[in-house]
């Protein structure tokens, strides 16, 4: 791979090259990414999604939103420092093209901003309710009317692939979806695959898929033009990462293992004795013991940490991502930053303690519970009205509850499983109080 044609500015529709050199930097295409993904309503729906705490009402708690603009920050600081060493080592990307080392940063912080954009509702268990839906649910009644990758699809849903379709899918009036840089999609693709084979490796490209049927042609063209690595034989899609991917991850990594074990700290579900035993093995080099020691409250020594572990752990991405960037860009790094890190004890430990004492708190296990319940009824009733309508045998009640859709769900769809997806892809776009509340209609208890 080479960093010319990894830096593609192209998007979808274009009839004529986007080159750097043209570019205004006052309003940058990588910039522009960014812009419309924030001002997208996908985006907006993260403020009330689960990051840690199923419907949580704590103020501090993080969602989906404030994880992800944190993400986008790290991922920023990351792709700066890489793109200066990057931009060192290459001098002809900014001489000849005129890319900038900021650059590096636009595109990381947009894809990082986007990572989370896929997301069902009540966090990962969301994803598994879809999954068990269609594999131990009501949903198994159409496994034999698809081919088995639309059958993976539905079984594994993925959140990530369902980001890609949020960024790119098109419907009347809007083609292409976001019209996100090719560069900036690139780094979106954590797993850029189909759902089968599955995990075929140990390669961390292959841990999940990255793209629905529908949208395979679409990526096959965006990881062309970026001129990605293709790792899979016969009719199977697969290619090796960006390379900016691997900082996404990483931005990901580092703030979910951080910020979600302050949240467990400021919960109560883990305590600060805990919270300075783990978290000064990460910050023992840069802490000044004289301001810490100033701090009054558990908040406040907490967020001095939590800063600086941070700080640690984007510097030691960026040496990784450094020494190891000509094995990237071959296609030959089958890790995530991090299981490089020289902090990798030290952040499973974190994970670890996490796991224990906030994922598995009583809190979120009940509420998961509940989320559980929900998205497997609203996909139950939704797929039936659908398809119901689809062969013309509707009852009232599925036309009245197929008026509950959105304007934009409402589109026609000739095949079941793109009639599955859409359903499905409607109830993850939904947030965990809009997904409460119409089942609570649904099931006769909300009236007013």
């Amino acid at each position: 791979m080479n960093w010319e044609q990894l830096l593609s500015l192209k998007r979808q529709g274009d009839t004529s090259k986007r080159l750097r050199m043209e570019q205004d930097d006052t309003r940058l295409g990588f910039e522009v990414d960014y812009d419309r993904i924030i001002f997208s309503s996908a985006f907006r729906s993260l403020q009330d999604k689960t990051q840690v705490i199923p419907l949580s009402k704590t103020d501090f708690v993080h969602t989906r939103l404030t994880h992800s603009l944190e993400v986008s920050v790290v991922g920023r600081s990351i792709g700066r420092l890489v793109g200066k060493k990057i931009i060192e080592k290459y001098p002809h990307l900014k001489e000849i093209h005129g890319f900038q080392a900021n650059d590096f940063g636009a595109i990381v912080a947009a894809a990082s901003l986007a990572h989370d954009i896929g997301n069902p509702p009540f966090g990962h268990s969301g994803e598994k309710a879809i999954g068990e839906y269609f594999s131990i649910g009501k949903g198994q009644q159409y496994k034999d009317q698809l081919s088995a990758k639309e059958w993976q699809d539905l079984i594994d849903f993925e959140g990530n692939a369902n980001g890609f379709s949020v960024l790119t899918a098109s419907r009347p009036g809007i083609e292409g979806g976001l019209r996100i840089s090719y560069a900036t999609l690139g780094a979106f693709m954590k797993y850029p695959k189909e759902s089968l084979p599955k995990k075929p490796t140990q390669n961390i490209a292959d841990k999940k898929y990255g793209f629905f049927q529908t949208d395979a042609v679409f990526f096959q063209d965006v990881a062309s033009e970026l001129g990605m690595i293709p790792n899979k034989g016969g009719n199977d899609i697969g290619f090796e990462r960006h390379p900016l991917a691997y900082l996404v991850e990483a931005a990901d990594d580092i703030c979910y293992t951080i910020i979600d074990f302050e949240d467990g700290i400021n919960l109560g579900l883990v305590s600060e004795d805990f919270a300075l035993e783990y978290l000064i093995k990460l910050v023992k080099d840069s802490i000044d013991t004289n301001k810490y020691n100033t701090l009054i409250t558990k908040e406040d020594r907490i967020s001095y940490l939590r800063a600086l572990a941070i700080g640690s752990l984007i510097n030691d991405a960026v040496k990784v991502f450094v020494e190891n960037e000509e094995l990237i860009l071959l296609g030959k790094f089958p890790f995530a930053l991090t299981d490089k890190s020289k902090y990798k004890v030290q952040m499973d430990d974190i994970i670890k303690l996490s796991v224990k004492n906030i994922y598995q708190s009583r809190e979120v296990i009940e509420k998961e519970i509940v989320g559980y319940q929900i998205i497997q009824t609203l996909l139950d009733k939704f797929i039936t009205a659908f398809n119901n309508k689809f062969n013309g045998n509707a009852s009232n009640y599925d036309k009245l509850l197929l008026k509950m859709l959105p304007e934009k769900f409402l589109e026609e769809k000739d095949d079941l499983y793109r009639r599955l997806l859409h359903i499905c892809h409607y109830v993850s776009l939904l947030t965990d109080g809009n997904a409460l509340e119409l089942y609570e209609t649904i099931n006769g208890r909300k009236t007013n």
